[in-house]
């Protein structure tokens, strides 16, 4: 298995090396706005430890992933009044992994919209601004 990589993207913004919308924080997982979102709402949930994706991070930060990958769903669920989440998960290239730092994408979802294709267009920071304002008002509720 390839090594952990820690000039990956992920792990500068972990390091607050390149800016990003946060949107939720605890000792061991960071959230926030993917910059090329498949849909309104689209976030990111980090664990804060260096782990390359699921087949190498430890089972604590893994289970410390999915309980805040729980929390953002019911979140952006509420936060567009969506009818519904995807929750998606690569690992290594032949997975579809392009950032190599754990991650799991949390999609609220429409009936009847397709999510855009992945990673073909960066949002407008204002448009992810109000979006994470609308995550971030549903987490305080």
């Amino acid at each position: 298995m390839t090594a952990y990589d820690d000039q990956n993207i992920f792990a500068k913004v972990l390091r607050g090396e390149m800016p990003c919308e946060k949107l939720y924080e605890d000792a061991d997982t960071f959230v926030i706005m993917d910059i090329m979102p498949r849909g309104d709402g689209h976030c990111l949930v980090l664990p804060k430890s260096p782990a390359r994706n699921v087949l190498d991070v430890d089972p604590d930060s893994l289970a410390a992933v999915a309980r805040t990958t729980q929390r953002m769903a019911r979140a952006v669920l509420k936060a567009f009044n969506a009818d519904g989440v995807t929750i998606q998960q690569f690992n290594e290239p032949a997975g579809g992994q392009v950032v190599f730092h754990l991650h799991v994408h949390v999609i609220p979802r429409f009936d009847g919209i397709r999510m855009g294709p992945p990673a073909s267009q960066i949002a407008e920071a204002d448009v992810l601004k109000v979006n994470a304002d609308k995550i971030r008002a549903a987490l305080a509720d």
